[in-house]
């Protein structure tokens, strides 16, 4: 008990100082890990050593022995076990350097967890001669039945590993799967929870999302725009060509269009209409603010178009009556 009061006092608090003053955490983390145990430990090793310090039969010395002996695995696995928290070594070291998400730190936190456990019981269980042979076979045994029917869930879990670790979307996007198109609410090891455009909530298995093409909207540097003009067929050619020179330079100089890619030609000959192809790309991805530019640029062609006396083709069919020998032609 004095060597534990010392430790805390004077040794645990020496090395304190002594590992903040290097660069990483991690001997901090390693050092508050092993606090505990080690504190255990003197008081172990003193009711052990007084232990062995009585005349006791060989029988109790073998047995103090082993239990000693699984205590001190007992002490380690405890260290490991506080080292593999959630909030120590696997948190903030792997978050910065292999930049995961906090959901699959938990996640690995917890399998690290169960291996430190399994590991600790089956040395004890070696300590006092149990053959853990048979226990480890039916473990693997019981391991494969319980993959075997939870093959879906699993396939789930997996899913959801790969979505959080290779994030094709993150919370809050815009993303876009076959038959599903919405904004992501909630991410988790089963399922991904989508909120429709008609606020309908969709649950989709990791699984399907894990193997789908999955359309991140949100992630987009530009947005398109991307139609055909059609103008009426008795446009005069240079009047084309002068609408399509203007309409080009207006896009060019307008602020709200990418200048990387901006065509504007005269495609093609149309059964009623000259057909102008029009091609580019707004600076913002936000919906509300791409319609208010695409709005701007159709009004700005139409005033060029007004301005040189070109009229947009309207779509018409052609009708010819006939009648006891009149013939009458409608257009329409």
């Amino acid at each position: 008990m004095l060597l534990r009061k010392v430790f805390t006092r004077y040794i645990f608090t020496w090395l304190q100082k002594l590992t903040s003053r290097t660069t990483s955490e991690l001997d901090d983390k390693m050092l508050l890990a092993g606090e505990k145990p080690v504190r255990a430990l003197f008081v172990i090793l003193g009711l052990y050593l007084a232990l062995l310090y009585l005349p006791l039969p060989p029988a109790l010395d073998v047995f103090f022995s082993k239990v000693f002996r699984s205590l001190l695995v007992i002490l380690i696995a405890w260290g490991f076990y506080d080292l593999c928290g959630r909030n120590s070594l696997l948190s903030e070291e792997l978050k910065e350097k292999l930049n995961m998400d906090n959901m699959l730190i938990h996640f690995f936190s917890n399998v690290a967890r169960f291996i430190i456990i399994a590991l600790a019981i089956v040395i004890v269980a070696q300590e006092w001669n149990y053959d853990v042979n048979g226990f480890i076979a039916g473990l693997g045994l019981g391991g494969l039945a319980f993959a075997l029917a939870a093959k879906d869930a699993l396939a789930n879990v997996f899913g959801g590993i790969v979505i959080i670790m290779e994030k094709p979307f993150v919370i809050g996007d815009w993303i876009a799967v076959p038959e599903v198109e919405g904004v992501v609410e909630n991410i988790s090891f089963r399922s991904t929870q989508i909120r429709s455009f008609s606020q309908a909530l969709i649950t989709i298995p990791n699984s399907t999302l894990a193997n789908a093409a999955i359309t991140n909207h949100s992630r987009m540097g530009k947005r398109r725009i991307d139609f055909s003009l059609g103008i009426a067929p008795e446009t005069h050619g240079s009047k084309l060509e002068t609408c399509v020179k203007r309409i080009k330079q207006m896009l060019v100089d307008h602020p709200g269009i990418h200048p990387e890619t901006i065509l504007v030609y005269f495609e093609s000959f149309g059964d009623h209409s000259l057909n102008i192809f029009i091609y580019c790309f707004t600076c913002t991805t936000i919906w509300s603010e791409y319609l208010e530019v695409r709005q701007d640029i159709n009004l700005k062609i139409m005033a060029i178009l007004e301005e040189e006396g070109v009229s947009i083709a309207i779509p018409g069919r052609s009708i010819r009556l006939e009648n006891v020998g009149v013939k009458t032609e409608i257009d329409r």
